[in-house]
């Protein structure tokens, strides 16, 4: 099969049962060497398309190429050509890191020497190296989640495959596992399909984004077009008192397009400069006093909303964790 793209799919859709339709017409190409991000609300068939090009699932419908090789008919040589870091990995925790690396080399085939290399260079490449002789179950998330990746990145694939590889790390750790990976993927070369909760982690490490949403992908493009294409401004308020939250929302939403996120209220305009000005007269006219005010382009947070129907939240900006704006809260 052709190998031009490290993952092709073509008209893909997924029935689950008689009735249910998980997949309708998904299309999408990625390349070799780059870090694709795969976004969308739960429910939306990010884990269903996930199962597809990892050949646990196959699809009712459609054409699947992963490394050159076929969903249906090669399934064997696609599980030799890719690593996979899902969230819930069922380890025996009472083995070390080291123990578990060399496991999983003699499982691809390498012989007992060449494992023990290989699981020695992986505890210093993702610094483990300390703790590679204490049991799993003592290691920290961030540990765990580093440990995931080298286990992944075992018999040298040259496609991996992260399912939310940060969720539920403190921003340290987050942005800690951030730079590990670009250093990864800039030394191997290796291609990296990611679904993740996060949007600034999306907008921080992948080269273009897909954007699924009821089963079809409502956008792909780079992180940079994607916010190009709002073509508007956000204006961000937040009150000094909280008890004038709801005042300020009402007030805004009488002549603008407006999302309440927490304490803060964002404005959406094409020309946030001059519309400043306005909403300033309005909110002096009213006597609340603001905090703060942002005039800033649109965030794939904004993109997000924009092409689904959600947004995170921004204290704890996940995928997950959305409310419904304008839509049905049962899709939740």
């Amino acid at each position: 099969m052709e190998k031009r793209y490290a993952i092709s799919a073509c008209n893909v859709t997924k029935y689950y049962g008689n009735n249910h339709q998980a997949l309708n017409g998904i299309s999408l190409d990625v390349k070799w060497g780059e870090i694709y991000g795969f976004l969308g609300p739960n429910g939306a068939g990010k884990s269903t398309l996930i199962q597809i090009l990892t050949t646990l699932m196959l699809p009712t419908d459609g054409s699947v190429s992963v490394a050159g090789y076929d969903v249906v008919h090669q399934a064997d040589l696609i599980r030799q050509s890719i690593g996979v870091a899902l969230q819930d990995t069922g380890v025996d925790a009472m083995l070390t890191g080291r123990e578990l690396l060399h496991i999983q080399a003699r499982l691809f085939g390498f012989s007992r020497l060449d494992a023990k290399a290989r699981a020695n260079e992986l505890l210093r490449q993702f610094g483990l190296e300390d703790a590679g002789d204490n049991r799993i179950k003592s290691y920290s998330g961030g540990m765990r989640r580093r440990l995931d990746l080298a286990l992944a990145l075992v018999h040298h694939p040259p496609i991996v495959f992260l399912d939310e590889p940060t969720t539920g790390l403190d921003p340290v750790n987050r942005i800690g596992l951030w730079k590990l990976l670009q250093e990864v993927q800039h030394q191997t070369g290796v291609t990296v399909f990611l679904t993740t909760q996060y949007l600034e982690e999306a907008d921080a490490l992948c080269d273009n984004i897909g954007i699924i949403n009821h089963g079809q992908i409502v956008a792909e493009d780079t992180p940079q077009t994607l916010k190009r294409r709002l073509k508007r401004d956000v204006i961000e308020l937040e009150p000094e008192h909280e008890a004038d939250i709801e005042r300020l929302s009402s007030l805004l939403q009488q002549n603008s397009e407006t999302v309440r996120d927490r304490n803060l209220i964002r404005v959406f305009t094409p020309h946030g400069a001059s519309t400043v000005t306005n909403i300033l007269n309005q909110v002096a006219a009213a006597h609340i006093e603001l905090a703060s005010l942002k005039v800033a382009p649109p965030t794939l947070d904004d993109v997000f909303l924009e092409l689904t129907g959600f947004q995170s939240t921004s204290e704890n900006p996940t995928i997950d964790s959305v409310r419904a704006v304008g839509s049905d809260t049962s899709l939740l």
